[in-house]
């Protein structure tokens, strides 16, 4: 495995001397990427904040940011820690926008061209939002805003990250990847099961009619698992009564069930991971055995001694984040 690190300060390249790992992160949402690292400051080296930072690897481009934070210390004065991030750390920014008959891409598209970001591909997000106002709100809560309408609509889930200093917007259904996790490509696993939190099985709906001046109740619930569990009830309201029933069925079939969280660490690397990605996870976990795709939350690539190594925390099916 081959590493290339470059730092362009002004006109000049840099190839600095890397010390210990490098780690990149990815997140699947309103994160940037973040590439950490330690470099030898010698006579030869000049960087400063705001300098660009790629990250190669094997001739694959995998990073293009630049650096936020320098550190060091009096221990090892010589001896720099950067933290760089990629476009992605500028949709923390805050603004005001009211806009409408947009479509999320096209949303995307406009803080692009505000904030003088560049884009790459932007998979069309088809639903159209008549009108959106947001008022002083930084561009990832915007986008994420735009998202959440698109997703409800069309059910249909769309990632933004930064691909080597591009910002895309890709349909998670195409973010699918060939590769198996399993006991033979993973270093150990983090496995737990709960009741305790984000699982409910009875499903209490109120709607205030104005009309009546009565309150309705919806309750939708899974007898089993009370008896099983006890009674671990979610209430919510709704606006009209129509959807009252249908609500309460619908959460009861996303809640009635154990929570569950996976993560893995010193997976093989694999270049193509990031935040959004789906790996196909073969795992016994003791009460259930698992052999499905699951959505990468967050992935931290890991470079050390030409070794590259991934900590993947994951979500799908009953597993949460």
């Amino acid at each position: 495995m081959k590493v290339d690190l470059t730092i362009t300060h002004g006109n000049t390249l840099y190839y600095p001397i890397v010390e210990e790992d490098i780690s990149l992160e990815w997140d699947r949402k309103n994160t940037p990427g973040k590439l950490r690292f330690k470099v030898v400051k010698d006579d030869v080296l000049s960087c400063q904040e705001g300098d660009a930072v790629k990250l190669s690897v094997d001739g694959t481009d995998m990073f293009y940011g630049y650096i936020f934070t320098k550190s060091r210390s009096g221990q090892s004065p010589y001896l720099i820690e950067i933290t760089a991030y990629d476009q992605l750390r500028y949709f923390k920014n805050k603004n005001t926008y009211a806009y409408e008959n947009k479509k999320a891409n096209e949303v995307v598209q406009m803080l692009a061209e505000d904030f003088r970001l560049k884009t790459g591909q932007l998979d069309d997000t088809e639903h159209v939002i008549p009108f959106r106002s947001e008022p002083d709100t930084t561009l990832f809560d915007i986008v994420q805003n735009a998202l959440d309408e698109t997703l409800q609509a069309t059910t249909k889930l769309y990632v933004l990250y930064d691909d080597v200093g591009k910002l895309m917007l890709k349909n998670i259904e195409n973010m699918k990847l060939n590769l198996i996790l399993d006991v033979d490509t993973i270093g150990d696993y983090s496995y737990s099961s709960t009741i305790d939190s984000m699982t409910y099985n009875q499903i209490k709906i109120t709607f205030d009619n104005k009309n009546t001046g009565a309150r309705e109740i919806y309750i939708a619930k899974d007898s089993a698992n009370i008896n099983r569990w006890g009674l671990l009830q979610y209430t919510d309201k709704v606006e009209n009564a129509v959807n009252g029933a249908a609500k309460a069925e619908a959460f009861l079939k996303l809640y009635n069930s154990k929570t569950r969280t996976l993560s893995i660490s010193d997976a093989l690397g694999d270049k193509r991971v990031r935040g959004g990605s789906s790996v196909i996870v073969k795992l016994a976990l003791g009460d259930i055995n698992i052999q499905s795709y699951l959505v990468v939350e967050k992935v931290t690539h890991k470079f050390k001694q030409e070794q590259h190594l991934m900590d993947l925390r994951l979500r799908g099916g009953s597993f949460v984040s």
